[in-house]
């Protein structure tokens, strides 16, 4: 018997999966989430062996709530994405559901499911989806980081400066600060670039957080932000600044 929970914030969606999956006698459904908060509970609460999961859910989308797990199950994504878009999962070995999907469909991608068990090439597939549909977006508006048992919603606007920390970065907000596993060149290529700018190596600095830029030593500058901290920047990172800032 296979231990699965849903996760789609449309109860009907909810509601016609449950109904499809009553009828397949290998599958116990051990619990439903409207949302990717619940469902990042869920799963770690209750470790099922199979997730169906809607992509497209506000506030928490799919591959945010998969990138905060600390172990993946099987899953088998829900998505309305077109044929051209559904590229990326087959390209994975990922099974998905294409709304509107048949119960055929469905005990077929559960089949498939079931073979994949326990198999590193499973969890890896899902792993190498999410980390390409996060850095094919374009511009972030929010990060999602897990501290604790909690999940907190980090919108770009609220980032003082961000810090690379070996294979992490340090995400500065007014309420404190935040470890995220994901690059500098990441922030610096999705960050808006309106907003944000890498002063150095180490640094990523939003624009208007910025109250002065001082020389510190002959051709060494560093930038003191609204909160009193500074930071050094590079002379690369100077150039990037007075290009951004138009001085």
């Amino acid at each position: 018997m296979v231990r699965a929970i849903i996760i789609d914030d449309e109860p009907p969606a909810r509601l016609l999966l449950r109904k499809y999956l009553e009828g397949l006698e290998d599958v116990q459904i051990v619990d439903e989430c409207e949302n990717g908060f619940e469902g990042v509970k869920a799963i770690n609460e209750l470790k099922p062996e199979l997730v169906f999961l809607d992509i497209e859910m506000p506030r928490l989308n799919g591959f945010e709530m998969l990138e905060l797990l600390d172990e993946l199950p099987m899953v088998i994504f829900i998505t309305a994405y077109d044929q051209y878009a559904v590229k990326a999962f087959e390209r994975h070995a990922v099974d998905y559901l294409l709304k509107p999907f048949t119960k055929e469909r469905l005990r077929e991608a559960v089949d498939r499911a079931k073979t994949m068990a326990g198999k590193p090439d499973g969890a890896r597939g899902v792993k190498k989806l999410v980390k390409e549909q996060q850095d094919k977006q374009d511009i972030i508006e929010r990060i999602a980081i897990k501290t604790g048992t909690k999940i907190r919603i980090i919108y770009t606007e609220e980032i003082h400066y961000i810090e690379a920390q070996d294979d992490y970065v340090m995400i500065y907000t007014d309420d404190g600060k935040y470890l995220k596993q994901k690059t500098m060149k990441y922030f610096e290529t999705h960050l808006p670039a309106s907003s944000f700018v890498r002063i150095h190596r180490s640094y990523i600095a939003r624009i208007d957080f910025i109250d002065q830029i001082e020389l510190y030593e002959k051709d060494a500058y560093i930038v003191k932000l609204r909160n009193g901290q500074t930071l050094p920047v590079s002379k690369s990172g100077y150039l990037r600044l007075r290009d951004a800032l138009r001085f």
